[in-house]
């Protein structure tokens, strides 16, 4: 299954993950993905983790007989952050940031460059500019946004530049952002979810996996007639490929992270089966609004 961006660029809808996978463990998990299927493969700047991801993909190439354009690659600009402290990117450090995390890929072009978030308030069209630029020069076959709002996009569509191809976003059914969806898919911008298994019990648990997600939203994953715990058993498969599932029915790309060998494969099967109509609609009721995965809450509120 693919989403085809502009310019034709065919996007594999099930990639692979790597937030909160350290360098020095990503390249196990990274190589057990490619040799399930996967192959698309998501990591960012500011996940610190891009020279193993590299590796592994090389070492995938190798092993598995592939060549580099079989193999979608996103990563992402952090763009700095004021508010936090940090100093927000110009055009010339976007240009050099793309620079250095091909270096640390040891690649010559990414398939899909983001800016991560829209935190640099006086320097956002800049970045773009930035990525536009790096489009046309080849080192990034498509370039998008990630954490924007239709008022951060429609910043871009008032300067007259061209629009994001993709916009990754947090979406599961716990947050559904409709509006965000619809104005998406109105404008050609393909849709990437992340942290599709909000609902699950054992969604960021481990120390240092901090979340804005409550207490109340905790004990629902953990409830014995959680209703992704029921489709799970009516469709006889684990609540995160039910979740997962729910994102490509929906038309996303989804990017499930795991480990564990054995969930890596998993999460790759959805294919097997399909969540009939009654079930999508159950879902479409439960959303709760913003998202969760962003600890200090809903990043639009601070950038």
């Amino acid at each position: 299954m693919h989403l085809t961006l502009n310019n034709d660029i065919q996007m594999p809808m099930i990639g692979f993950g790597t937030y909160l996978i350290s360098d020095a463990d990503v390249q196990s998990p990274v190589l057990e993905a490619l040799r399930t299927g996967y192959r698309h493969i998501d990591t960012a700047e500011g996940y610190a983790n891009e020279p193993g991801v590299g590796l592994a993909i090389q070492a995938g190439v190798k092993e598995l007989g592939l060549e580099r354009k079989d193999i979608f690659v996103t990563t992402k600009l952090w763009p700095g952050n004021e508010a936090w402290g940090q100093p927000v990117k110009t055009y010339e450090a976007t240009i050099e940031s793309l620079n250095q995390s091909l270096s640390n890929l040891n690649m010559d072009y990414v398939d899909l460059y983001l800016i991560h978030a829209p935190s640099a308030k006086d320097q956002r069209l800049e970045q773009w500019k930035a990525l536009v630029e790096l489009r046309r020069m080849g080192k990034a076959r498509a370039i998008g946004v990630s954490n924007y709002s239709v008022e951060h996009i429609e910043e871009i569509k008032s300067a007259g530049l061209s629009l994001p191809d993709a916009n990754q976003i947090e979406l599961h059914p716990w947050s559904q952002k409709p509006e965000l969806v619809s104005y998406l898919n109105d404008h050609n911008i393909s849709i990437i979810a992340y942290s599709s298994l909000v609902p699950l019990s054992t969604w960021r648990i481990a120390p240092g996996h901090d979340s804005a997600k409550t207490e109340d939203m905790k004990q629902a994953g953990v409830q014995a007639d959680s209703p992704f715990k029921i489709m799970a058993q009516k469709y006889d498969v684990s609540e995160a490929q039910v979740l997962l599932r729910w994102g490509l029915q929906k038309g996303y790309a989804i990017l499930p992270k795991s480990t564990n060998a054995a969930r890596i494969q998993q999460n790759f099967d959805l294919l097997s089966f399909e969540i009939d109509d009654d079930d999508m609609t159950a879902i479409a009721a439960m959303d709760r609004g913003d998202g969760v995965a962003w600890s200090v809450g809903d990043p639009t509120k601070i950038f």
